[in-house]
């Protein structure tokens, strides 16, 4: 379940559905959330947290495992929304709460700043040990927004990141303890909202159109 709240001008989406993970409704309802957002006229900022131990655990295994024919377009789906969120016309925060593993991690990488729990959780990219190579548009997600040693290190060693080794090598950008992540978020959202989202969608399109594009959004 996603759910949107609106605190002056920052809107607040809110992924709690367990572990967070993308299948067929999932990625249907982030797509509906983002047509609301999208519609929004003036101010805006969004911040995006998950819940408990999990921001988001990434692909949904257990459902590919019960309809193997659903995997394919449930990846492009991910891709497609990875592409869209990079090109969204406002400023996204993540708060990342919990773990962030798999295409949850790449998720928090379209968002424009992270703010990660200080005292739990782990980012991690662990495709190298489940035996699943990442994909092309992953991959240029990953790579279009995080340092290059940074993206080197977590594709190529499927390393699990705490907080702070997260922030010293540019996974994310700042860490605070679990009662403050999201109010964190906050301050950082609203810092930005009143900024010129024209201007901001088109800086967008600028650096991450060709990365957008890769991922298969706009669709043709």
């Amino acid at each position: 379940m996603i759910d949107i709240r609106q605190d002056g001008d920052v809107r607040i989406l809110h992924w709690h559905d367990g572990e967070n993970r993308f299948n067929t409704a999932s990625i249907a309802r982030w797509h509906a959330v983002l047509d609301e957002l999208e519609a929004v006229e003036g101010p805006l900022a969004l911040v995006v947290v998950g819940e408990g131990k999990f921001f988001s655990n990434g692909l949904d295994l257990d459902a590919f495992a019960a309809d193997p024919t659903a995997a394919g377009a449930v990846v492009d789906g991910v891709h497609r929304l990875f592409g869209r969120l990079l090109l969204f016309p406002a400023y996204i925060v993540g708060a990342l709460n919990g773990h962030a593993f798999a295409a949850g991690a790449m998720l928090s990488c379209t968002f424009d700043t992270r703010v990660m729990r200080s005292d739990r959780g782990y980012w991690c990219l662990p495709e190298v040990d489940l035996g699943l190579p990442l994909t092309v548009p992953m991959e240029a997600v990953v790579s279009a927004r995080l340092p290059r040693t940074a993206a080197h290190d977590a594709i190529i060693t499927g390393r699990r990141y705490a907080a702070d080794d997260a922030r010293a090598i540019g996974i994310v950008d700042h860490t605070a303890p679990e009662a403050d992540v999201l109010p964190t978020a906050l301050a950082h959202a609203e810092a930005m909202a009143g900024k010129d989202r024209r201007v901001i969608a088109e800086h967008k399109r600028l650096l991450f159109a060709s990365t957008a594009a890769t991922c298969g959004w706009p669709p043709a």
